[in-house]
């Protein structure tokens, strides 16, 4: 009962907050500012993040990076990323919905290439990509509705990190021109 009643909170948010923006492919010489979002608990974030920089600074692109951080941090431990650009458990809604400040935070970059290498069709990153205003969007996973304009997803047999998935992305865009 409870997971219908997210359900219908849910899919309430996605047409209040959904972008009207058409995306598709666009080459990587027409991106001005991208988003990127990693997921904390992959062994590869920081290598990953380090990476995502260098592909930004390498294109001129001002990009931001946004991480899911949704693990259980006790009072002895400290938060590996930016308390800004990282989205906690606490910073969700009952139902997944990120809060309106994170929410902000990103639509404020007005970026044009929306990146998801987290390994998850949850909501809350079904919902930031969505909401998202980005003209080309890129995933890992393909989320309801045909999100993503493109999607790198690893091989069946094997799980690739986030860094390698992002060396795929990397390929694709250089592919794109």
């Amino acid at each position: 009962m409870l997971e219908a009643v997210k359900d219908i909170f849910r899919r309430r948010y996605l047409r209040k907050f959904a972008s009207e923006v058409p995306t598709g492919i666009i080459p990587i010489s027409q991106v001005r500012s991208a988003v990127t979002f990693i997921d904390v608990e992959d062994t590869s974030f920081d290598k990953c993040k380090v990476d995502v920089q260098a592909f930004y600074r390498e294109h001129g692109i001002k990009g931001e990076i946004f991480f899911f951080d949704f693990r259980k941090i006790d009072s002895t431990e400290r938060l590996i990323t930016s308390i800004t650009n990282t989205i906690l458990k606490r910073d969700l809604s009952w139902c997944g919905k990120p809060s309106q400040e994170k929410i902000n935070l990103m639509l404020g970059s007005d970026p044009d290439l929306f990146i998801s290498l987290v390994r998850s069709r949850d909501f809350p990153i079904e919902f930031m990509a969505k909401c998202s205003r980005a003209r080309f969007k890129i995933g890992r996973l393909q989320i309801p509705g045909d999100t993503f304009d493109l999607v790198v997803s690893e091989p069946e047999d094997k799980v690739l990190s986030e860094a390698e998935i992002f060396a795929g992305v990397k390929v694709y865009l250089g592919k794109i021109g």
